[in-house]
């Protein structure tokens, strides 16, 4: 990975915007499934994988190593022609305005909301050559949560979230969330600008579920931030960039971004990164082909393209996440060898601590309490 090729994190953007600010209800998942039964064929057909048309490509910013789009083009004699996204909401707002897109990323609990909707066509992997790595090196992913059997998905990404820390400001930590309350650190501690990551990580602290929806849970996770407020130097997900410009000296953080971090770093051994024992949110981002694809052929090859080992290897050094395709192991421990506990095992897949889709009611609450959260 390039120094210069990022500038910033790549989640440095996201903002946990409410899914009622950009009119996404909850019920329904946030998209009306429609009573429609030749759409429903239309969705199951099973994909040819050839060249049907240049791949319309939607993902976050700078997600991708640049030299496997090249690849690809050249290889298929097609064009990658790209958008990105700033959000997961923001992604679905655009595929509820009705743009079209290839392909699209999003996350565990947003490919749920999508395939319940209808707006992803089911994905054959017995017609992707590479998806034994993951499917069979990874039995987590061939029936999650959000997409029983992977019927509409293919894990891209892994991660969880931690602390990252400057050791040269503020020594070792003691490995749980409440160090974010370090006295050493105060006024100069960050917290991801993300409803989901924040709350989560006081329902951790308090031992309870990370997405809870609950008002009397809810009211306790908002009394314990509210004491965390006049530590904060702010809300932001420019998490590594933060720690090496020296604003922050501590950083609500995800895995990922510290280990890109890594590649920039003039000395990696100022810095540190931990996963609290109290517990970690997990999560995933997945490949998916939208329902309205025009060019779904080609967005199968692209798949199987990427899950290529040569492929995985470029982008796991590129992104610094971890992708679930058997083979690449050795490569991800070698980037985050500073940073042993990026690394995302079996058993932190199985925790069962992914962001999941709560009711309508439980979303408006988590929204109000987001909000009190970060008006102090």
């Amino acid at each position: 990975m390039s120094p210069e090729a990022h500038s910033l994190s790549r989640r440095s953007f996201l903002r946990a915007g409410t899914a009622a600010a950009l009119g996404l209800s909850v019920a329904g998942c946030g998209f009306a499934s429609e009573d429609d039964p030749a759409g429903k064929a239309a969705e199951e057909t099973p994909i040819d994988v050839k060249v049907d048309g240049d791949l319309v490509y939607f993902n976050w910013a700078d997600f991708v190593d640049p030299a496997v789009f090249e690849g690809f083009e050249k290889e298929y004699g097609v064009k990658v022609v790209q958008s990105n996204f700033d959000s997961m909401e923001g992604m679905a707002a655009k595929l509820n305005a009705g743009n079209r897109y290839d392909i699209i990323f999003p996350t565990a609990k947003w490919s749920e909301r999508l395939a319940a909707g209808g707006k992803l066509r089911t994905i054959d992997h017995a017609r992707l050559k590479n998806a034994e790595a993951v499917f069979g090196g990874y039995d987590y992913f061939a029936d999650p949560w959000y997409d029983p059997g992977s019927r509409h998905t293919v894990p891209f990404t892994m991660y969880k979230t931690g602390i990252g820390w400057r050791r040269d400001r503020l020594g070792d930590l003691t490995g749980s969330w409440d160090d974010l309350w370090n006295d050493k650190a105060k006024g100069k501690v960050f917290v991801l600008d993300d409803r989901d990551e924040v709350l989560g990580m006081g329902a951790l602290k308090l031992g309870l579920d990370v997405t809870t929806g609950d008002p009397n849970d809810l009211a306790r996770i908002t009394d314990t931030l509210r004491s965390l407020r006049p530590r904060l130097r702010g809300f932001s997900s420019d998490s590594y960039n933060n720690l090496l410009n020296g604003n922050a000296d501590m950083t609500q953080a995800w895995s990922g971004d510290m280990a890109a971090m890594l590649a920039q770093a003039e000395d990696p051994s100022v810095f540190g990164f931990e996963v609290a024992r109290e517990g970690a949110p997990v999560n995933s981002d997945c490949y998916a082909i939208p329902a309205d694809a025009q060019h779904p052929g080609t967005a199968m090859l692209f798949i199987d393209y990427m899950l290529r080992p040569e492929n995985v290897k470029k982008n796991i050094e590129y992104i610094g996440y971890p992708m679930p395709v058997r083979g690449s192991e050795d490569t991800y421990s070698a980037l985050v060898e500073p940073f042993p506990q990026c690394l995302v095992t079996t058993d932190d897949l199985k925790d069962d601590r992914y962001f999941r889709n709560g009711t309508a009611k439980g979303e408006q609450h988590r929204d109000a309490a987001w909000t009190d959260v970060k008006a102090g």
